[in-house]
């Protein structure tokens, strides 16, 4: 059985990447963003965890939590959350990607990867690399051209907030952007 390495951070903040099934594009349907919603809800009433930016493209998510003081398992977290948006979006006819004989046998299903990408945050500096990253990935994408734009993501709390200006790396208007540096930021976790 394979030893896959996780960080041990009791009370820690995590990035994370967590990818669809063959990437497919299925989470920012109608139908699957409630269903998240519900997720999320349903897990952190199990196990509590504070999300501290998000944000959700089609065939996958960029999450950095923080857990509770002495709690390091995220991965119960995740194992919970994927299983109560599969149960939902199968129930709701949502379709699966083909599986292998492995998986089939271990009762996976066809909705997410199996696994997932962690970071530990090591200090402000690392968490300001990794929030400006989550709010500015659907620019990075192509799929908007200001990070405003993009509904699913916590980047309009965060204006609300004051942690960012409405027109934070907005190229509205014709505006002209400098795509923020994320130096720093594994590649594997970009994806």
């Amino acid at each position: 059985m394979p030893d896959y390495r996780r960080a041990f951070a009791p009370g820690g903040t995590f990035f994370f990447t967590v990818v669809t099934a063959n990437r497919a594009p299925i989470l920012c349907t109608r139908v699957a963003i409630p269903l998240l919603r519900s997720a999320f809800a349903e897990t952190s009433r199990k196990w509590p965890f504070t999300i501290d930016a998000i944000v959700i493209l089609p065939d996958h998510l960029h999450a950095l939590w923080t857990l509770p003081k002495d709690d390091h398992d995220f991965s119960i977290r995740w194992a919970c959350l994927k299983k109560a948006f599969t149960k939902g979006w199968l129930a709701a006819s949502g379709g699966e990607q083909p599986t292998s004989e492995s998986n089939r046998r271990h009762r996976r299903r066809g909705v997410w990867q199996r696994k997932f990408w962690e970071h530990t945050i090591r200090d402000e500096s690392d968490f300001g690399r990794h929030f400006d990253y989550i709010h500015f990935n659907p620019v990075r994408h192509e799929l908007v051209t200001c990070p405003h734009q993009w509904a699913h993501s916590s980047f309009r709390l965060w204006v609300k907030k004051g942690a960012y200006e409405w027109r934070w790396n907005c190229a509205c208007g014709r505006r002209r952007v400098r795509a923020p540096s994320f130096d720093g930021i594994a590649k594997s976790a970009m994806e």
